[in-house]
């Protein structure tokens, strides 16, 4: 039996850098310019900043304190703050939840590779709108590439999971993190100064207060819990190697404003370029890989090699925000199978990676001709791991959380590591959290639940 020892993160920014890259992946990147273009531009952006500070910090402390108090992985953790209590279960909800997500996020964090791969060899330089549609049509219904690209994403996120926290997680964050902020600021620069650019940074930051609806805030709610990985069992899993004396509520801030920050410049990444050429996007799920292909030859016609460099760094872009996500979701697993099983962290690590390698590769299949038989009511295997997840794991577990945290655990628990038993001045703003956890959040939550399965 292997003789487990505790890891814990070697510095600050080393917390900051690693749980930011949880948060910060394709749903920055790719889901929050679509669904400003979808929801009004800035009137979004402001109302989604709202949501962040009443929804996605407060959901996130907590599951700092569940993860920092109990010092173990999301199920074990839950179950030493909730003790006897039958919510203390929702631990290992979660840990499914993460686990069944690395399987299928692999997929299209493989489709990034394989963009990367195409803008290398110059097969993203048609002007044709129909040929990029086409391209990505073939591509992912391909048995074979699709596959390739998800296992050679899992395997670069085994490389760096079975390292460890230190030397594995906290080091590849401080190389990645940094990294993909120079490329995103490389882009924005680009696409600002094109023809017409100005258009696209006004849509961006000129409120237009006649779009507000209903829909535009239960979107933005529906963003911001997603867009911090909340109910992933992630930031439990991080917060179990934050030493005794980092500061979680400053944590969270800080993370929540570095998240922010990625998802208005890609905005600002792709607005701009769009707005020159004339495309609004707000394509949906199509946008990165139907629409902006062709946005990048139509704005940069002028100057190929510099369509052909941006086209490049921006996929790169993607891999590698795709990348700190997958590390997370991935050591939300390992961490569990370690533990529980009483292994050691490279054996866990494989069966993690062999099992999304599983997972992904089905979920690829299915969605070609050749997987029609993996097919529930129409829908793909890959669209049922997605709905299943997305749509009523992460509500469900990001609801009792707060409940648990709000209703059950006792008070002195959470104050004491909200203040690091006392040690911090903030006892105003723990009651702000603690309503906040109890009223504010639980019904924010069971908005986004209602509305995605069309009953709001």
């Amino acid at each position: 039996m292997a003789k487990l020892e505790r890891a814990n993160f070697g510095s600050k920014l080393g917390v900051i850098l690693a749980t930011a890259g949880s948060a910060v992946g394709l749903g920055n990147v790719w889901r929050f310019p679509y669904m400003t273009g979808q929801n009004g531009g800035a009137v979004f952006i402001l109302i989604y900043m709202g949501c962040v500070l009443l929804l996605g910090i407060p959901c996130m402390i907590s599951e700092f304190i569940i993860g920092r108090h109990a010092q173990a992985n999301t199920a074990r953790a839950y179950r030493k703050v909730g003790g006897r209590n039958p919510l203390s279960l929702i631990g290992y909800m979660s840990v499914l939840t993460g686990f069944l997500i690395t399987g299928y996020y692999a997929v299209v964090s493989g489709w990034c590779l394989q963009y990367i791969w195409a803008s290398l060899l110059g097969h993203l330089n048609s002007g044709d709108p129909t040929y990029f549609k086409d391209y990505f049509v073939q591509f992912s219904e391909d048995p074979v590439k699709p596959i390739f690209w998800t296992l050679l994403m899992l395997l670069a996120t085994y490389f760096i999971i079975e390292h460890g926290v230190r030397d594995g997680i906290e080091r590849a964050s401080k190389l990645l993190m940094p990294t993909l902020f120079i490329i995103l600021l490389i882009i924005v620069g680009a696409a600002c100064l094109l023809p017409n650019a100005s258009k696209g940074i006004e849509f961006l930051f000129k409120p237009d207060w006649n779009m507000i609806n209903g829909d535009v805030f239960l979107g933005a709610l529906g963003q911001s819990f997603y867009s911090m990985s909340i109910a992933m069992g992630c930031i439990c899993t991080y917060a179990s190697y934050f030493s005794k004396q980092t500061n979680l509520t400053t944590s969270a801030v800080q993370i929540g404003v570095i998240d922010s920050v990625v998802a208005v410049l890609a905005g600002l990444m792709i607005f701009p370029a769009a707005f020159s050429v004339g495309v609004n996007p707000d394509s949906g799920p199509s946008l990165i890989f139907i629409t902006l292909p062709n946005v990048f030859q139509q704005a940069f016609s002028s100057l190929p090699v510099l369509g052909y460099v941006i086209s490049l760094l921006f996929y790169l872009l993607l891999s590698l925000a795709a990348l700190t996500s997958l590390m997370s979701l991935h050591e939300v697993s390992t961490s569990f199978f370690q533990e529980e099983c009483h292994i050691t962290r490279r054996s866990a690590a494989l069966i993690v990676t062999v099992s999304c390698c599983i997972i992904g590769a089905f979920c690829s299949l299915s969605l070609g001709p050749t997987g029609q038989f993996m097919h529930v009511l129409g829908k793909s295997l890959f669209d049922i791991f997605d709905f299943v997840t997305g749509q009523i794991f992460l509500p469900v577990v990001g609801f009792l959380t707060c409940i648990l945290i709000g209703w059950f655990v006792p008070h002195k628990l959470v104050r004491d590591e909200f203040t690091n038993y006392g040690t911090l001045r903030v006892q105003h703003f723990f009651h702000v959290y603690l309503f906040l956890v109890k009223y504010v959040c639980p019904i924010c939550i069971l908005f986004i639940f209602l509305h995605q399965l069309g009953l709001l």
